[in-house]
This record gives structure tokens, C-alpha cells and sequence, in this order.
């Protein structure tokens, strides 16, 4: 189960700890629900990217948690951000992030975030559909990408899969010449195009096999219109393990190898010019190294189902009611007793479907217990929300022999006030 969780985490004397910071410390100080961010677990997971592919550029997809202190430890490991609104843009300029190493993305950008990108100077601006091409002119901005969506069905969820045909990001293959004419006729530094497959693909194989459709179409739109792309941005989305019985993907290191060697590969056999490579990881860059600690409160029977309620919820972390996401947990106050059977953890909201964890190992769980649920670094917070009035956690960072604030927990007070107009 430890696999799970941070580099860091330990069981000692019974509890769990992160970072030598026993957890019901942590819970008692900052209160739960509380997402604790592991610092060595974040640096490790950069530097494991970096080794994979050592002359790529590597941006955080900082969607996975756009939090400022977050992505300036990114920030110190060499690692840019790619944001998809002007909210992220401001995080990312406010966490130290240089223009140099920004990247603009998004389905439907407004004038606003593209005047923004423009007088940011952001290195990259990935445009996403064709008509992007004027408007992109007009706002100023330099330097973009083409998306192309290769027709490729990840291996991962339905509703988080984005290179399949039909998908609501990028052009086809097929569209992509005309707008690359039209991108060069307005003067616009077309530098290359950005594929991206889909978020926890759990190997490289699709990955692989669009590396090897790119090069073919940037063989011929250098045959037809005389460009090379001199970028391809591989995008992101590499999966993290939430459970013990899931297969292990590939680490960072692993699985940016893999694609950088093919893609030099494809491009010297189509006889192009060696590209810069860029990509975009978000969840293997923070997913394990978050953990959420909750505080049990009601544990009762109804049928066959023990149910453990917290004090957090669908709120705190949507994805099991989104598209049932699966994840693990333990006791983090009595961690080295045995279990005492299957428990289903579920939430403090007014839902049915308000369920975290539907079958849990844990020892009998009892009122005050504290509950840790592993790999909630990416995407729960994220996506929050304050569903029921609840507050949304606070978030700590725990490293070099500190505890930090990374993310203020709100109060019903001050919830109260947001809706008073």
C-alpha cells in the first residue's frame, strides 16, 4: 500500500508519517480535509523526466493543480507550465514560471487570454481550431503550434481520452495543411505542431504509434508547402497507479525515453530535421506525492455495506462520482493493524452518488479515526468545489524539515458572505 503514497511516507509506531511529519499532527494543526503535498516526492518526479529525455523541454500541464508555491518548486527543477486560461497564466507567472517556458493552450480562448499570451511574450501558443489562425494575428501573438488530433483512442477513460476522432480539441490530419498555409500567409511563427492523447494512459504504445503518424504528416507538409515543424510537443497524460491491483505504468524517466527515441527514430527514417521535443505532464508530476487526510465521523451498516463517512467528499475530490475513479486508503492513525474486512468510504454531501471509495481494507474503522486516501495530488483540488457550503481543504506542503501553507482553507463565514452578493 505504501507504494502508493509519497517517497517519504513511513509507518511509524503505528502511524502514518509523511516527510518524518506524523499525520495526526498534521491533522491536528491544519484540520481536515487536508491535502498534504510530499516536497521530495515533486523534485524526484522532475528530475525522473529530465533523465528520460534530458534535451527536451518539459512545461507542468498545471491544470492537474495550478497552486503557486507548487510550481515554483517545479519552477527551481527547470519545469515551465502550460495553462489553458488567464487564471492559470497568472498562477504560473506569480510561481516564478519565465516567459520562456510558458505554453498556451485552450479549446476556446477568449480575445482576453490571447491579448495575455501576447503580452506575456509566452514562448508557445497552441492553437486549437482554424479560425485561431486570425485571431491569434490580431492579438499579437508570435510563436504557435498547430494541435492535431491523430484519431488515436488512448487507453484510459472515455471522458478523458482527446486524440480520438470526434474529439472537441484540434483539427484532423487532414485539415492540418490548409491551416498551416493560412498560419504562414498571416505571418504568424507557425513552429510546429502538439498532439495530445488523453489523460492516465497507462503505457506509450498509442503515444508511439501517433509519434509515427506525425512524422508521415510532417513529411509531406514538407514536401506540399516547403515547412518543417522545428517543434512536436508530445503533450502529457501519463497515468499514475491509484490502486494496488493496477499495473504500474511507466515511470517518467521510462516512458519519455521510450517516445524521445522513437520520435528521432521516425524523424531521421522520413529524413527531417531533428525537432525540439516538449512535453506536458501534469498528474506524474504531483499525483503521488498528495495525500488527503480525512477525519471519520458516522460508521454504520445499511445491508450488506459497512459505510464510513469523512468530513470531505464529492467536493474535495469529484473524479469516483465524475467517471469512477478508483482509489486507496488507510487508517492513518492505527496503519499497522490488520484489516477487519471491506468498508465503502463515502462523503458529507447530499448525493447518493457521493461515494470516495467503494470497497476499502481497513481495520474496523471508528468516530475520530483518521483516514488517508493516497495519490490526490492531481486533479482534487483542483476541480473542487464547495458543493453543500462546504470549504474547500487547505493544502500543505511538507519537505526539507518545514511545513508550508500552499492553499488557505475558506471558512463557512467567509462562504457565507461570497453568497451575499
Amino acid at each position: 500500500m505504501l507504494e502508493l503514497f509519497p517517497d517519504t511516507a513511513r509507518v511509524e509506531d503505528g502511524e502514518l508519517t509523511i516527510g518524518g511529519v506524523r499525520a495526526s499532527a498534521l491533522a491536528e494543526e491544519y484540520g481536515t480535509p487536508l491535502v498534504v503535498y510530499c516536497e521530495e516526492t515533486v523534485r524526484a518526479a522532475a528530475r525522473s523526466w529530465r533523465r528520460g529525455a534530458p534535451e527536451a523541454t518539459i512545461v507542468y500541464g498545471s491544470k492537474a493543480f495550478p497552486n503557486v508555491p507548487l510550481m515554483g518548486v517545479l519552477a527551481e527543477e527547470g519545469i515551465g507550465a502550460d495553462v489553458s486560461t488567464l487564471g492559470e497564466l497568472r498562477v504560473a507567472q506569480a510561481a516564478g514560471v519565465p516567459a520562456p517556458l510558458l505554453v498556451v493552450h485552450g479549446n476556446n480562448k477568449s480575445d482576453e487570454e490571447l491579448a495575455a499570451a501576447a503580452e506575456t511574450d509566452a514562448w508557445l501558443v497552441v492553437m486549437d481550431e482554424p479560425g485561431e489562425v486570425e485571431r491569434c494575428a490580431a492579438a499579437g501573438v508570435k510563436r504557435v503550434l498547430l494541435r492535431i488530433t491523430p484519431g488515436v483512442e488512448a487507453d484510459t477513460h472515455e471522458k478523458i481520452r482527446t486524440g480520438h476522432a470526434g474529439s472537441k480539441f484540434g483539427v484532423a490530419p487532414e485539415e492540418a495543411s490548409g491551416i498551416v498555409e493560412r498560419a504562414l500567409a498571416a505571418g504568424l511563427e507557425l513552429l510546429g505542431l502538439h498532439v495530445h492523447l488523453g489523460s492516465q494512459v497507462a503505457g506509450s504504445e498509442a503515444t508511439l504509434s501517433t509519434i509515427e503518424l506525425l512524422a508521415e504528416l510532417c513529411k509531406r507538409m514538407r514536401d506540399e508547402l516547403d515547412w518543417t515543424a522545428a517543434i512536436v510537443n508530445a503533450g502529457g497524460g501519463l497515468g499514475i497507479r491509484y490502486v494496488p491491483d493496477e499495473p504500474a505504468p511507466p515511470t517518467p524517466e521510462e516512458y519519455a525515453r521510450a517516445v524521445s527515441e522513437r520520435l528521432y527514430e521516425a524523424w531521421s527514417a522520413a529524413d527531417l530535421p531533428k525537432p525540439q521535443l516538449v512535453f506536458e505532464p501534469g498528474r506524474s508530476l504531483v499525483g503521488r506525492a498528495g495525500v488527503t487526510l480525512y477525519r471519520v465521523g458516522v460508521v454504520k451498516r445499511s445491508g450488506a455495506t459497512t459505510w464510513v463517512a469523512v468530513d470531505g467528499g464529492m467536493s474535495d475530490n469529484p473524479r469516483p462520482a465524475l467517471y469512477g475513479a478508483r482509489y486507496s486508503a488507510l487508517l492513518a492513525n492505527r496503519a499497522d493493524e490488520p484489516s477487519a474486512g471491506t468498508f465503502a468510504v463515502c462523503g458529507k454531501h447530499c448525493e447518493s452518488g457521493d461515494v470516495l471509495i467503494e470497497s476499502a481494507e481497513l481495520p474496523e474503522p471508528r468516530r475520530g479515526d483518521l483516514l488517508a486516501v493516497a495519490a490526490t495530488g492531481a486533479y482534487t483540488l483542483a476541480m473542487a468545489s464547495n458543493y453543500n457550503e462546504v470549504p474547500r481543504p487547505a493544502a500543505v506542503l511538507v519537505g526539507s524539515g518545514r511545513i508550508a501553507t500552499i492553499s488557505e482553507r475558506s471558512g463557512p463565514a467567509e462562504l457565507a458572505g461570497f453568497e451575499s452578493g
